[in-house]
């Protein structure tokens, strides 16, 4: 099941006097964070307004409209953010790795084939890397068009071809 927020980062510490925040973000790129004016603490349950942010480097630096010193910002160290699913646009084909965890991975020409469940993402530079888990056994599979076939989120279901040798002794 998708949940409604998504978990986009964690405040790490202070910046300044005035009560912003450096958030470590949780996303493809740090700039995906400047794109929100509503976040969230609590799984979504605290809803806070973003002011302001910029990059600093590979974090974000936010000025939340809870936060109006640097002791109110310190006493946010630590704390996750969110971000309403309804506000986030995806491109084809992206997926947001909470989405992926736990999906059941199987043979795209033969379904009755299980190669285990995803149970996490690496993410390499050139492409993603998902886990997949058997049996306490973790096999790496490249995250490319020609070996994920098919993702289907809400079935909870990756088809995928895997390339000679990555499950078996094949050469």
């Amino acid at each position: 099941m998708k949940k409604a927020f998504l978990e986009i980062g964690k405040i790490v510490s202070t910046s300044g006097l005035k009560g912003e925040v450096r958030v470590q973000p949780w996303s493809d790129s740090p700039s995906f964070l400047l794109s929100f004016e509503t976040m969230y603490f609590d799984a979504g349950n605290e809803k806070v307004n973003v002011e302001k942010g910029r990059l600093n480097k590979n974090i974000v630096v936010l000025k939340l409209s809870c936060a109006n010193t640097v002791e109110q910002a310190n006493a946010l160290r630590g704390r996750i953010l969110y971000v309403a699913r309804e506000d986030v646009k995806l491109d084809d084909r992206t997926y947001f790795v909470q989405d992926l965890i736990g999906l059941r991975v199987i043979d795209a020409d033969d379904e009755t084939i299980e190669y285990g469940t995803l149970s996490d993402v690496s993410q390499t530079g050139a492409n993603d890397v998902y886990h997949i888990e058997k049996d306490k056994k973790v096999t790496l599979i490249p995250a490319i068009r020609q070996v994920i076939i098919d993702t289907d989120i809400d079935a909870g279901v990756m088809k995928i071809r895997p390339m000679k040798g990555l499950f078996d002794d094949e050469d």
